[in-house]
């Protein structure tokens, strides 16, 4: 029998120690490098965070799995038992040139399934988190089921390349949308922007291509609030694979997948 309530006491403990760190390493000089193209970042800090997630995983719970933005974890080809999906620091690249707008993020998923999610914004000490079916805070305030809103009146995040030429979607299908909602924003970081929605900032968030690591932690807030989860197509999520990502208040999901994304 998994003790969630140990884990969780554990988790928060870990990220604390993990985020101090991180505010810590403002004062240093960064090692920074790229991945998969020049403004795909890594630094010192995401490998230290995630070694130190890992190994503190790997001595608490032996027969846990981990996946890792950084390739620490394991090879994994399913997600039975349970699994840790965690990203260091969402949003490198605002941690880079900004030092503010990145989280950590982690996801404890048990045969597929989301269970515990935390999301740290490291700089404002928020930590958002959730236990599926016991609610979603931040910090130690219960945060309350999302209130509908109409199209024009919501606030959505979404990265301007998507409204012009690029290689994931036609800009014709988002534009109309982007000139009909009150106002546009983009954090940088899928994490953030997902506790966002969960505490009410944002109403809808959409992105072309994510890794479990980005959503497997706001997955789990925001269905703890009402929200909605899915890819745009409108399909469940698969938290083994890279996906697009619609996440919203349930009309305003609804609203928008007939009148926009399926046109």
């Amino acid at each position: 029998m998994t003790n969630w309530k140990e884990i969780d006491q554990n988790v928060r403990a870990w990220i604390k120690e993990a985020g101090s760190k991180i505010r810590d390493s403002f004062q240093t000089e960064l090692n920074i490098k790229t991945k998969s193209n020049r403004n795909d970042l890594v630094t010192n800090m995401d490998e230290a965070t995630e070694r130190l997630f890992i190994e503190k995983i790997r001595t608490t719970y032996k027969d846990h799995k981990i996946m890792g933005e950084e390739g620490f974890g394991d090879e994994l080809l399913d997600l039975d038992g349970v699994t840790w999906i965690l990203d260091p620091i969402d949003g490198t690249m605002n941690f880079v040139h900004q030092q503010r707008n990145f989280a950590i993020s982690i996801g404890v998923y048990e045969d597929s399934v989301g269970v515990l999610g935390y999301i740290y914004d490291v700089v404002h000490d928020e930590l958002y988190h959730a236990h599926r079916g016991h609610g979603a805070y931040m910090n130690d305030v219960k945060l309350p089921d999302l209130n509908e809103v109409e199209v024009e009146d919501s606030v959505i995040a979404l990265n301007a390349q998507w409204v012009t030429s690029n290689r994931r979607i036609d800009p014709k299908i988002l534009s109309p949308l982007v000139q009909k909602v009150r106002g546009t924003r983009s954090y940088g970081s899928a994490a953030i922007e997902m506790a966002y929605i969960a505490a009410g900032r944002l109403d809808a968030y959409l992105s072309m291509r994510l890794a479990p690591w980005d959503f497997a932690a706001g997955k789990i807030l925001i269905e703890e609030v009402g929200g909605i989860v899915t890819d745009l197509d409108g399909n469940e999520l698969d938290p083994l694979n890279k996906s697009s990502l619609f996440v919203a208040k349930p009309r305003l999901h609804q609203t928008i997948m007939t009148d926009y994304l399926k046109r």
